[in-house]
Order: structure tokens, then sequence, then C-alpha cells
């Protein structure tokens, strides 16, 4: 899985994925998320700052590695979430 190139962590994936199970931690991240474009998701500062309120509201204490290691690759994935191969491809790697 490429996100573990970047030093995010197995376990670290799985916790989140089982938080995103409770339907009102989903329901606060989609609202986060909302309106988001690509440009959004290429900004390192936007991105930091948008990786801090989502772990926020997960519960998650990050630590500077896995914040950094997140962020490049948001980066990197150069997602455009309003294009729906990108979203599957995510999808794909996180199921």
């Amino acid at each position: 899985m490429s996100y573990l190139h970047y030093g995010v962590d197995q376990a670290l994936v799985d916790r989140v994925k089982a938080k995103m199970k409770n339907p009102l931690v989903k329901e606060r991240v989609k609202a986060e998320m909302n309106g988001l474009t690509k440009l959004h998701l290429q900004d390192p500062s936007f991105v930091g700052r948008l990786v801090q309120r989502v772990s926020a509201i997960l519960g998650e204490h990050l630590n500077e590695r896995q914040r950094s290691g997140i962020i490049r690759f948001v980066l990197d994935q150069q997602i455009d979430p309003n294009n729906t191969f990108h979203l599957l491809r995510l999808w794909g790697m996180f199921r």
C-alpha cells in the first residue's frame, strides 16, 4: 500500500477506519471535506490545517512524522475530489 511509504502506520489507518464507521464522526469529517477542490489539496499549509482538524475530530494525536507523512501523501496523490476515478483509486487503497 502506497501510504506505508510515507510513514503512515497501518495501525493508524485501521483506527481511523474503525472510527469512521460511527455515523456522527463520519458526518463531521464529511462536513469538513465539503467544498474542497484540487487546488485546496495541493496547498501544503491548507492540507496541514485539514489534517489537524480531522485528527481532532477523530481524537487521534499525530506526531510530527505522521502528520508530515500524511501531508506529503495527500500532495503527491494529486487528488481531485470532483474526479470519480481519483476517489475510486483512494477507496481501493484504504478498503
